[in-house]
């Protein structure tokens, strides 16, 4: 017998009755047990609905009710259990907002791997010619193709974000049948998968809105998304002219190497 179910609540109505009534008889445990079955099912729809009331404890359709009422269509749950979609919508109302670290966050979380940011206007990001100590007693250097980039004052509070997202869905950690046992930093789980495992590859709009959500307001972000297959390449420089932020095809060469950056802008 546990709080609330029918046998509970048969003790307690029988509790009530004058002592005349016998303590066991098939006919009053009936009658009795049609009372309590109700009684139970409505103490069980409290309990349920009290549940509903906060996102720790708040389970099926209500959690995707809470993610609607905070986010709107921003946030789905798509394949993810109550406890997977719980912990992302508690992530998401208390994640860190309007700074260059929260932007590097969430795109860290949404597609696993760090973006590369690059901001004209930053003197950490470009270095600069002989430079002397700053206040925290770093100098910020610059050699040519090995570190920095060209930077420019005619593009203040804007950004160039590089998105590096996995090119196909998986389970993640977990190898394919008959694959290699695995080594150092790669994945070796066996075990049974399915369908509701796979993590989908990350949509265009899904890294647009993340970051759309946390930048500040008054910056503007141009965004260029790749499937990450390769990174750019070691000592590569990012070239401004003097239109400013209307330049929004990049490209830079080092030694052997060719390529060109498209950006888009939010």
């Amino acid at each position: 017998m546990a709080i609330g179910d029918q046998d509970d609540f048969i003790s307690r109505i029988k509790a009530t009755l004058p002592a005349w009534f016998p303590s066991s008889s098939p006919i009053l445990d009936g009658i009795l047990a049609a009372f309590a079955n109700v009684a139970s099912w409505i103490y069980g729809l409290i309990i349920y609905a009290k549940a509903q009331t906060r996102i720790l404890t708040a389970t099926d359709g209500w959690l995707d009710l809470i993610a609607f009422d905070f986010f709107g269509r921003r946030m789905q749950r798509g394949s993810r259990t109550d406890d997977a979609f719980r912990s992302a919508i508690i992530a998401e109302l208390f994640r860190p907002r309007n700074t260059r670290q929260a932007i590097i966050n969430v795109l860290t979380g949404l597609t696993g791997i760090a973006p590369d940011i690059f901001e004209p206007a930053r003197p950490i990001d470009t270095g600069g010619y002989a430079p002397g100590l700053t206040g925290d007693g770093r100098g910020y250097g610059l050699a040519y193709n090995s570190a920095g980039g060209y930077g420019s004052l005619l593009m203040p509070y804007e950004m160039l974000i590089t998105v590096h997202r996995a090119p196909t869905g998986g389970i993640p950690n977990v190898i394919g049948y008959g694959g290699p046992a695995g080594g150092y930093s790669t994945p070796s789980t066996f075990e049974y998968g399915n369908l509701d495992m796979i993590q989908g590859t990350v949509t265009d709009a899904d890294i647009y809105a993340a970051i759309n959500n946390v930048r500040a307001a008054g910056v503007t972000a141009w965004v260029r998304i790749d499937d990450g297959a390769s990174a750019p390449p070691v000592g590569y420089m990012f070239l401004f002219g003097n239109t400013g932020s209307s330049l929004i095809q990049l490209s830079g060469q080092v030694p052997g190497i060719g390529y060109t950056y498209l950006y888009g802008k939010i």
